[in-house]
């Protein structure tokens, strides 16, 4: 049941460097931005029998990077991260000057009957460990035929 949304990532990231993105795009992405979340967002899940526990590797945020939020169904964690590099020689001026903003997200189907009470969360050592308990989802109601004459 819990399930990586296909959105989050692009399959042609690493076919002919990218040089065929523009075949590949969807509603929710610029044609210029790259997004293959999955190399920056390791994830193991795995099945504790009545729960699933979470493992998604963040190396170099810190627990104030990150975002966990619960909408109809699906569990999304993103991970924003900014971060600057002056160096200056010793009259004060810029040798070099970098700025880095960084985000990534991903998306995955928890079930709508799971609430973000259930859910528990622990940032370690670039670690997200979250245990996500299995809910038993409502059965689908059998389609029922009105005969017509």
């Amino acid at each position: 049941m819990l399930v990586p949304s296909i959105f989050n990532t692009n399959f042609t990231d690493d076919f002919f460097n990218g040089s065929f993105d523009h075949l590949f795009q969807d509603a929710f992405h610029s044609p210029f931005e790259r997004r293959n979340t999955a190399s920056y967002m390791s994830t193991d899940i795995q099945d504790l029998g009545d729960s699933y526990q979470m493992d998604m590797e963040l190396p170099g945020y810190e627990k104030e990077d990150l975002k966990a939020d619960l909408k109809d169904g699906y569990l999304t964690i993103s991970a924003e991260h900014t971060g600057s590099q002056d160096e200056k020689d010793e009259q004060g001026n810029y040798v070099r000057r970098e700025r880095y903003v960084g985000s990534c997200q991903r998306r995955f189907f928890v079930g709508k009957n799971v609430t973000q009470e259930d859910i528990q969360a622990k940032f370690e050592n670039g670690v997200l460990k979250m245990v996500i308990p299995k809910k038993e989802m409502p059965a689908v109601e059998e389609k029922k035929y009105i005969s017509i004459q």
